[in-house]
């Protein structure tokens, strides 16, 4: 999958133009996909600040956001609390039956979901979604499921390139962009 922008792909950004909901995986998406553990076991995961607020920038925009990710961590939780997602599924298996679950719960379509992963357990997810996103640092296996896959790295600002992405397509960039110059909002 090249790395073009989804903008320039007129079908693409006709899809993200109705995307109300943002899934995203976390180790490897959110993360560089490294795990690290202090000598007494606790894990540690280092997030980007920018995707972070980018994915408050969504929520601002009306974009739900959801995470749905394989490992157990408080971290995570930390991190979603801090963000005000309140949709976070942890020790999930398979991905695309929680996503699926979601979606009805929240009264929304597929075609008004995108997901972004970077392993086998989001390959479902990825296909099944209006816009399925994998980053560069997943296997080329994985990203050949993908509509798009992010210049950006996990944990390297692949999210906040999402969230700025969305916001371009659906007309909210001016109006961030305002509410920082001028203090509005």
């Amino acid at each position: 999958m090249p790395h073009t922008s989804p903008l320039q792909d007129p079908q693409l950004n006709a899809r993200l133009r109705r995307i109300r909901l943002l899934a995203l995986d976390v180790d490897g998406v959110l993360t560089d996909g490294q795990l690290y553990f202090q000598a007494d076991g606790i894990e540690i995961k280092a997030f980007n600040v920018q995707d972070g607020h980018g994915l408050k920038l969504l929520k601002r925009a009306g974009i739900q956001v959801a995470l749905i990710t394989g490992r157990e961590s408080p971290t995570v939780t930390h991190r979603a609390a801090a963000l005000g997602i309140s949709h976070v599924f942890q020790g999930i298996e398979k991905k695309l039956p929680v996503l699926r679950e979601l979606t009805s719960r929240l009264g929304l379509e597929f075609d008004q979901v995108a997901y972004c992963g970077d392993d086998m357990p989001d390959v479902g997810a990825i296909r099944r979604a209006a816009v399925g996103i994998s980053v560069p640092n997943a296997p080329t296996y994985i990203q050949k499921h993908a509509d798009w896959v992010t210049e950006r790295g996990g944990g390297q600002g692949a999210v906040r390139e999402i969230a700025d992405t969305l916001l371009r397509s659906q007309g909210h960039w001016d109006a961030v962009v305002d509410t920082y110059l001028h203090g509005a909002g």
